[in-house]
């Protein structure tokens, strides 16, 4: 049976199937938020750490060092992924993805549970901070409009699809991480 199940993994459409995947389960992870960043104590080194910086609690600092984040994670998981495909395991990458995404998150709850300051100023410095997704993805809608051939009668298909895929997790990525660290979701007992 599980055979079955990675021969239909490694059809036609197994990457059209992973994000659609993906697509759905960061869904479900955004619905699930609040439970998820309440899951999240306040007893978390990196929590209490930030609770205590003052320069976090400004939200031009704090959006700054959301930034600084998202690129320091986007860059070492693009390395990460660039140095696998000398590997000859299949998957990995799959793994390496959702680890991606499953450490971002947890940064970012613990992000949105160290701020202390006005609600107002926690939207400013979350889109300050997700901010760096909307700026790839920007950049990967102008290498869409100006894709050409790399030499006369090279298909670009394969390339656009891969922007493609590119726009749409920049967009999730973006969305997911305004949502995680710019909205309030203080425990009513606290």
């Amino acid at each position: 049976m599980a055979f079955e199940i990675i021969k239909l993994i490694k059809g036609k459409f197994d990457m059209t199937l992973f994000l659609l995947l993906g697509l759905v389960g960061v869904f479900v992870i955004i619905m699930l938020r609040k439970a998820i960043v309440l899951m999240q104590g306040n007893n978390n080194k990196l929590v209490r750490m930030l609770q205590h910086t003052k320069w976090y609690q400004q939200h031009w600092f704090g959006g700054g060092f959301l930034f600084i984040v998202n690129v320091v994670l986007f860059t070492g998981v693009g390395l990460v992924l660039h140095l696998i495909t000398q590997l000859s395991i299949p998957f990995i990458h799959l793994l390496i993805m959702i680890g991606a995404v499953i450490t971002s998150i947890v940064l970012w709850v613990s992000m949105n549970r160290g701020w202390q300051g006005s609600k107002k100023n926690r939207l400013k410095m979350g889109f300050l901070g997700s901010s760096f997704y909307m700026v790839l993805a920007l950049y990967i809608v102008y290498k869409l409009i100006t894709l050409e051939p790399s030499f006369p009668g090279d298909d670009t298909f394969m390339a656009f699809i891969g922007l493609l895929f590119g726009l749409i997790v920049a967009i999730v990525a973006f969305i997911t991480c305004m949502i995680f660290t710019g909205l309030s979701y203080q425990n009513k007992s606290q």
